[in-house]
Formats: structure tokens, C-alpha cells, sequence
């Protein structure tokens, strides 16, 4: 894999409960786009930044499920997600290492631009889900990738610009690495301070020991409940830290934050979320 490789997106899987979970990511200052229906069952709204985007995806209630791993998998932070120009190529690469799930699969969605309907296209492919048991990690390929990234989605009350860190936590932090260096095709690093990190374009993952997590995050941060690994955090980089600090001096109902004048987190208590915002 080249080291040039991209995040595309990250998810929180809101499972049931979407009309609840979009409005109160508004109030957080995100804008979020217009609800989406996959052809496979999920639906999603997306808060889209230059490059990179944050997925809250869900099953529509009452309907026949098709989505069994939604379901399954625990709220909160569910997905991190590459981008791939050629998910066959990607899916050789996976199997080359050991890491591949499923085969390529393709899927589409409705979305209203320009006064009109058009399918947006996707094609993606997942590592097996027991390398990685925080949450899924896949490669997406877009096939109107313009119909996706749209100027008026791009603007947030919150000024976050992208997402520079993907924060995950593992009982055997050096073995985590290692898979996700593996999976990107570059090396972990180890700082100071004992944390792994494995950088990608314009970002990086962070792998921490529990106790790493907890000192990280204090009472903000996400329980274990008895996993050996979680996703848990998401990091994004906001122009405009005191405007985010403002909406967060009246934060929505559920959610508690810690404010800073280089660094704010937000835990979003019913999906198990912690966010955090950096000043850039």
C-alpha cells in the first residue's frame, strides 16, 4: 500500500435511534447533510470536511434489517474508513496480509443536488473483522465522489476543517500497530510517552494501552466493559476553537465537555463517543 494512502471517513453507529442522534450533532455545530438511504439497508447523514467526513450511520426502525453488523456492534464509534482508488487492488493487498474480509461490494444512494435526484456510488471492501474487534476498517472507492464533497456541506458552525487523528485502544498495543501498520504499508512509531502511532496523508492513528487511554480522556473517556479493544476517540481540527468553546458553554442534553484554549473534548454519553477538537 502507498503511503500516500488517505482517511476518507470515520462512523458512529446510532443503530436505531437517528432522529435523535442527527439534530443533536448539529447542536454541536456540525452540518450535517440530508438523509441517506443505502441500497443496502443503512441509512446516514454525513458532516463533510475538505477531504474526510464524519458517517452517523443507522437502521431505519420498523423495517426488515439487512444490516446484521449494525445491529450487532455496540453504539459509538464504529468505523474507520480509507480511501482507495482501486478496492480490487486493495482487496489483494488484504489478502496478501492476512487481513482481508469479504470481497469488494458495491452499493449506492439517492442524494438531491442541483434541483435533481443522482445515485451516488460507492464500492468498498473490509479487513476481517477479527483483526480489528474495536470497530470496522475499510477502504472506499467513490464513483462520483462530487456529489459527495459539496460546498454548502462543508461550512460548520464548529469551524472543524478535518479529522488529523483517529484515536483506538487495545490490551496489546504493539500487536494493534503492527495490523494497522501492516494494512497501510508503513511503520509504527512509538513516542515519548509510550503511545504507537501510524501515520497516513494529512493524519494518524494512535494505538493506546488502556491506562494510556484513561489518563488521555479522564472521566470523559469511553469504558472498556470488558472489550479487549474499543475505537475511542475521533479528533478533529477546528479553525476557531472559541466558537466551538461557545456552543459548548450551553452543550445539548447527554452531552458533558471539557473546554481548553488549545484543546476541548466532548463525550456524547447515548453513543458512547468521545470527540475531540484542536485548535489549528
Amino acid at each position: 500500500m502507498a503511503s500516500t494512502l488517505k482517511l476518507d471517513h470515520t462512523v458512529i453507529n446510532v443503530r436505531f435511534d437517528m432522529d435523535a442522534a442527527e439534530p443533536l450533532f448539529r447542536a454541536l455545530g456540525f452540518t450535517t447533510t440530508p438523509r441517506g438511504f443505502h441500497s443496502h439497508g443503512s441509512m446516514n447523514h454525513l458532516m463533510m470536511f475538505g477531504t474526510d467526513y464524519l458517517e452517523l450511520i443507522g437502521l431505519p426502525p420498523g423495517e426488515e434489517i439487512r444490516r446484521e453488523d449494525l445491529r450487532d456492534a455496540p453504539v459509538g464509534i464504529n468505523g474507520l474508513v480509507f480511501k482507495s482508488d482501486d478496492v480490487d487492488a486493495t482487496f489483494s493487498h488484504l489478502e496478501s496480509a492476512g487481513l482481508a474480509g469479504a470481497e469488494p461490494r458495491a452499493f449506492s444512494r439517492p442524494v438531491e443536488v442541483d434541483g435533481g435526484e443522482r445515485d451516488v456510488h460507492f464500492r468498498t471492501v473490509t479487513c476481517r473483522a477479527d483483526a480489528f474487534p474495536g470497530g470496522r476498517v475499510y477502504f472506499c472507492e467513490h464513483g462520483n465522489p462530487e456529489l459527495v464533497w459539496r460546498p454548502e456541506w462543508q461550512s460548520h458552525a464548529n469551524a472543524v476543517t478535518h479529522m488529523p487523528e483517529f484515536v483506538t485502544v487495545h490490551a496489546d498495543p504493539e500487536a494493534e500497530a503492527g495490523r494497522f501498520a501492516t494494512v497501510l504499508g508503513v511503520d509504527a512509531e512509538t513516542d515519548a510517552g509510550g503511545a504507537r502511532s501510524i501515520a497516513f496523508d494529512g493524519g494518524r492513528i494512535t494505538v493506546l494501552a488502556p491506562d494510556q487511554y484513561a489518563a488521555r480522556y479522564g472521566a470523559l473517556a469511553s469504558s472498556m466493559n470488558g472489550r479487549a479493544a474499543i475505537f475511542g476517540a475521533l479528533v478533529f481540527a477546528t479553525a476557531d476553537l472559541a466558537a466551538l468553546n461557545q456552543i459548548l458553554a450551553d452543550p445539548p442534553a447527554g452531552v458533558t465537555a471539557e473546554t481548553g484554549e488549545t484543546r476541548s473534548v466532548v463525550r456524547v454519553d447515548a453513543y458512547d463517543a468521545v470527540l475531540e477538537f484542536v485548535g489549528t
